[in-house]
């Protein structure tokens, strides 16, 4: 093999698969393609089309990931003429937690006629928050016995998270959880398939599954405690078996070969998590810079040299992101997700209309009409908690909220409420990482927004007070993934050894950057008070309106 080497990253998104094609030496983006799933996210049926999801579920089909990495890395090669001799490595990312149960083959369930028309034998996406009786239980009962591994989560293990989701499963589908021979995450699972190795990473483990590099997972006790059927679950159904991020997981098999269109012995890199995986491809690799992935949801991902207990946090990992570095994670669930649902469901006709005359999108007249409004002119307020609050409150239980409306609001006054409660919400996180000694220098951005969306970028940089670095690649997460796999090729095969040097020569951030107006900094900071005050009320027990009116909507659905 002579010539350029290539590395292809795959991006495992919410709603579709990502190939990229990178030039190893320089980092040059070659190709791209992306695929939707066929199945998209399930949220209201199976595939039957007859069989019914309850609230807060969310699954997707696992045929959808072959499918989509089939295409996508065929069409990469194809788009660029180079050939599949010239990739070196592959490294792939996936939203978490986003789990699903195998049989001892490693074959989805859902493959099986017996469990197609049961969903627990499905993938559960990162945000089926269906779990959340059992992420409460599983707080309680680790509070009450002063569980050590509480503290490295902010205080709160999600319902996103796996644990809850498989003590969903055997409480819901005790014979689903009875025949999995174990349960893996999404990322993991498709390694397993294009090398035949089942190598679990050690960055979904660490932030979602409760492992740890030093103290490993739980103790049996305390599983025991959850429910005795669990006592055994991780030797039973998971794997003690951890392997670090920046390792090589295998190499391309002949059946992997068959899927991928790659070349047998192609080294790939263990899973990584979307998020985490964006860190080095905009170049942080040492503390002090926080990075804002910005898409449906946004994560915010920071490097430390030690461990400290940050409230509301998804996670502090050792080695979690970057070897040598403890990686801390907090998220919002809710940010792309919101504009799409006010466009979808509160936008009038005259205004889809006036998009269609002018030959632009929906979004794109909302925001160049809210663009027009000062801070404060709206007269308006929201809490971001649409799809629940991630961080810091950790709580799905939460709902959306807009305040001051009148009968001459308009949908751009709502639609730039919006972007700020999110701006807000993530000031917030930065100032909780902050009172608790993990101090911010530098903030970037990456992911849909922060490339397409200059409006709601200024909107951050004037919130925080902070400037923001933008990712030089559109495909930040792929882009790291495609680092990573010129990692597990190593420098002999003409890669890297370690992720650090790949960033050194594969990483990119914009010449742009977005720095705070002073003015509109003073207004925002009257706002973000107001935001604060409402965001406790609401959020920390002391009002949980929000809470009773989900109960009561539960009820009533369930009578329906």
């Amino acid at each position: 093999m002579s010539g350029k080497k290539y590395s292809i990253g795959l991006d495992f998104g919410t709603q579709s698969c990502r190939a990229l094609l990178v030039d190893v030496e320089t980092g040059e983006e070659i190709a791209t393609d992306v695929m939707e799933y066929p199945h998209g996210v399930m949220d209201e049926y199976l595939p039957d089309k007859v069989t019914k999801l309850e609230p807060d579920w969310a699954l997707q089909h696992p045929q959808d990931y072959l499918d989509t990495m089939a295409s996508t890395i065929r069409n990469v090669l194809k788009k660029s003429g180079i050939s599949a001799d010239n990739v070196i490595g592959l490294g792939i990312d996936f939203t978490a937690c986003t789990m699903l149960p195998i049989d001892k083959n490693g074959e989805p369930l859902c493959f099986k006629k017996k469990w197609e028309k049961n969903p627990h034998s499905y993938v559960k996406l990162w945000k089926h928050h269906a779990a959340q009786d059992e992420a409460n239980e599983l707080n309680r009962i680790a509070e009450e016995r002063g569980e050590s591994f509480l503290k490295r989560y902010g205080g709160k293990i999600s319902s996103e998270w796996l644990i809850p989701k498989i003590w969903q499963i055997l409480n819901e589908a005790p014979e689903i959880y009875s025949e999995a021979d174990r349960f893996i995450e999404a990322g993991d699972w498709v390694i397993l398939k294009i090398t035949g190795n089942e190598c679990r990473n050690s960055c979904t483990a660490g932030y979602k599954a409760i492992w740890s590099k030093r103290e490993g997972y739980p103790s049996k006790e305390f599983f025991k405690a959850l429910d005795p059927r669990l006592e055994n679950v991780v030797d039973e159904k998971l794997s003690r078996n951890i392997y670090p991020i920046g390792a090589k997981a295998g190499e391309i098999t002949e059946e992997g070969s068959r899927i991928t269109g790659l070349k047998v012995g192609t080294a790939v890199a263990v899973a990584n998590v979307d998020a985490h995986v964006a860190v080095p491809a905009v170049g942080i690799t040492e503390p002090g810079k926080m990075l804002m992935i910005m898409g449906t949801s946004t994560c915010h991902m920071l490097l430390g040299t030690e461990e400290k207990m940050v409230p509301g946090i998804c996670g502090v990992v050792e080695d979690g992101i970057i070897p040598g570095y403890f990686g801390y994670e907090a998220g919002q669930s809710c940010v792309g997700d919101h504009f799409e649902w006010f466009v979808k469901n509160c936008v009038p006709e005259e205004y889809m209309k006036e998009a269609r005359e002018k030959g632009i999108g929906i979004h794109k007249l909302l925001r160049e009409k809210a663009s027009r409004l000062q801070p404060g002119e709206t007269g308006l307020i929201a809490l971001d908690w649409w799809n629940g609050n991630r961080s810091v409150l950790v709580d799905v239980d939460l709902t959306g909220l807009i305040i001051g409306c009148t009968l001459i609001t308009k949908p751009e006054d709502i639609y730039r409420t919006l972007i700020e409660a999110t701006a807000f919400g993530t000031r917030m996180i930065i100032e909780t990482f902050e009172e608790n000694g993990i101090y911010i220098k530098e903030l970037y951005a990456a992911g849909g927004i922060a490339e397409k969306d200059e409006f709601m970028m200024q909107i951050y940089s004037d919130v925080t007070n902070r400037e923001i670095k933008i990712s030089g690649s559109p495909q930040a997460c792929a882009l790291g993934s495609a680092m990573f796999g010129a990692v597990a090729a190593g420098k002999e095969k003409g890669g890297y050894d370690t992720i650090v040097e790949a960033a050194r020569k594969m990483a990119k951030i914009k010449d742009k950057v977005y720095k705070p107006n002073k003015e509109n900094v003073e207004l925002y900071n009257k706002l973000y008070a107001e935001y604060k005050i409402l965001h406790d009320y609401f959020g920390r027990g002391e009002n949980n309106v929000m809470k009773r009116l989900k109960e009561i909507k539960r009820i009533k659905r369930g009578q329906a």
